[in-house]
């Protein structure tokens, strides 16, 4: 049952050490942004208090998913990656629609914030985040797990950036309204990721055929093969990021050797598409179609 799909270690060494740094930052810049009364800057704290979360989950996962598979379990725990990444995907969905909120209330009356401190800290963050999230950066191409993880510290990243652009604006003009404008500019572009993070997280669970890959293109393939008549009940799917998985009846000609015909499909479907997880069914021309047919 060793399906060979283990997290690297230092995917877990990477994670561990943008925790730290984000703790580490976060309760510096808590207190800062109350003791300056910026609201970028306590948006960008809460970002990083849910980040803490998020870290931890997303290590956690890490953890759980690297288990063998049981008889119970035949697939592991390599789902555990992808709830984590729906979980953070929804927290970064309800952290941005809350700074929104609050941004919304200063509009109307935007507070005075001390904005010199301000802007220290924010330069000081900046570089913060972008080292947690250069940490993360290489993991996160092909575990969607992580790349929720780096979702959170980007967004954490483009806080600190709002906030710089904000603490100019009211050191160089006292235009105060750039605190709430910048806090919403950011929670617009973290929304955006975190949907995009739910919607291939739920992609995956609801077994979805893979972004990257046609089934259209697949099934003529297949049905360009030598030997095969038909196709029918083509299913193509994740099991976890980056393991697509695929199952099929084949229908063949009559007289067509099958364990050739299965060799064949099984390299086609490894060389062209990088599917290695495929279970096709071998048929003869005496089938009886099936109400489920692919389309």
């Amino acid at each position: 049952m060793d399906h060979h799909h283990h997290p690297e270690v230092s995917s877990g060494k990477r994670l561990l050490a943008a925790l730290l740094i984000t703790g580490g930052w976060f309760i510096a810049e808590l207190a800062t942004g109350f003791y300056t009364n910026s609201l970028a800057l306590l948006a960008d704290a809460t970002h990083m208090l849910v980040d803490l979360a998020a870290l931890a989950l997303s290590l956690f996962a890490l953890k759980i998913s690297a288990r063998p598979a049981t008889h119970e379990k035949t697939y592991g725990y390599m789902r555990v990656e992808i709830l984590a990444a729906l979980l953070n995907g929804a927290l970064l969905v309800g952290v941005s629609v809350f700074i929104c909120y609050e941004a919304a209330q200063r509009f109307m009356s935007p507070p005075a914030v001390k904005s010199v401190p301000m802007l220290v800290v924010s330069v000081i963050g900046l570089a913060a985040n972008l080292g947690a999230a250069a940490i993360l950066y290489r993991s996160q191409h092909d575990n969607l797990n992580l790349r929720g993880a780096f979702m959170h510290l980007l967004g954490d990243t483009l806080g600190s950036a709002g906030a710089i652009a904000a603490g100019i604006a009211m050191v160089g003009w006292n235009f105060y309204l750039a605190d709430p404008i910048a806090s919403v500019a950011v929670s617009g572009v973290v929304l955006y990721s975190a949907y995009r993070l739910v919607r291939e997280s739920v992609d995956i669970l609801l077994e979805a055929t893979p972004g990257h890959l046609d089934l259209g293109d697949i099934l003529a393939d297949l049905g360009r093969s030598e030997g095969v008549l038909a196709i029918h009940d083509l299913h193509v799917w994740s099991i976890t990021t980056g393991m697509p998985a695929m199952s099929c009846h084949v229908v063949l000609k009559q007289g067509t050797d099958p364990r050739c015909a299965l060799r064949g499909l099984s390299r086609l479907m490894r060389e062209r598409y990088r599917i290695h997880h495929t279970t096709i069914q071998i048929e003869g021309e005496e089938w009886e179609p099936s109400s489920h047919q692919a389309p």
